[in-house]
């Protein structure tokens, strides 16, 4: 458990790439204000990049400029954490070092007692995609990202170009309900957690869910995607969670 004294914020499914500058330029905006705010930690839940495809492609020009925005951060004393999603769960030591940020678990309980808040990216609570919780349970695999990490960059950049594609093609013959949440699973992580506050991404659905557990009501609150306008932040403290809205 972390424990965070004073006001931190949380966001998740930047997406960012080359291709996306303007992505890009509201991220590294946010990040200034950020430093600027009385904020005592900066959480990234999981798809900062649309794609991660090892640490040895940190000198890329765009990951270098990523990776240095960040690091400004830090510098200027603002502790980063990234918890990772299923673009960018090859993220390791070295992205962490040029950074500045402290690389987390799955899941980590923010706060403590009845006002502690679990973080995740979310992508573990869709347990009704058996398809992609197929294909989570490969990639995390240590000896399949092994044989990736092995492949030249260029063979890894098709390769990732071609993940995404059918990705994309697997999502639009999908339900929304099949890619979304299990309410079963929800409540069974925050039970395990003893949490009854939950931030997450990965689904784009923003939103606050309330839930019933067996001792009394819970919090699920879903950050958005910054792709077509929007964007956001959740804010929490001890009291609260605030949601920033940063589609501009």
């Amino acid at each position: 458990m972390l424990h965070i004294t004073g006001t931190a914020r949380c966001i998740s499914d930047l997406h960012l790439c080359p291709e996306r500058a303007d992505l890009a330029a509201r991220f590294f905006n946010f990040l200034a204000a950020t430093g600027e705010a009385d904020v005592a930690a900066l959480f990234i839940l999981g798809d900062l990049f649309d794609a991660w495809i090892g640490d040895d492609d940190l000198d890329e020009p765009f990951n270098a400029k990523v990776c240095g925005e960040l690091r400004k951060l830090a510098d200027q004393g603002t502790p980063l954490y990234f918890l990772a999603g299923n673009r960018d769960f090859l993220i390791g030591e070295d992205f962490a070092a040029a950074t500045g940020a402290r690389l987390l678990p799955e899941t980590m309980k923010v706060g403590a007692g009845g006002t502690a808040t679990l973080l995740l990216h979310g992508d573990t609570l869709c347990t009704d995609d058996v398809d992609y919780q197929r294909f989570r349970t490969q990639v995390r695999d240590a000896a399949w990202q092994a044989r990736f990490l092995s492949r030249p960059l260029a063979e890894r950049r098709a390769e990732a170009r071609s993940l995404r594609e059918r990705s994309r093609q697997a999502t639009r013959a999908k339900s929304m309900e099949i890619m979304d949440v299990n309410v079963a699973s929800v409540r069974a992580t925050l039970l395990a957690a003893g949490c009854r506050h939950m931030i997450h991404g990965h689904t784009h659905r923003p939103g606050c869910e309330h839930l019933t557990l067996d001792d009394g009501i819970a919090e699920r609150w879903v950050l958005s995607d910054w792709d077509n306008g929007r964007g956001d932040a959740l804010e929490i403290d001890a009291n609260s969670i605030r949601r920033l809205d940063l589609s501009r």
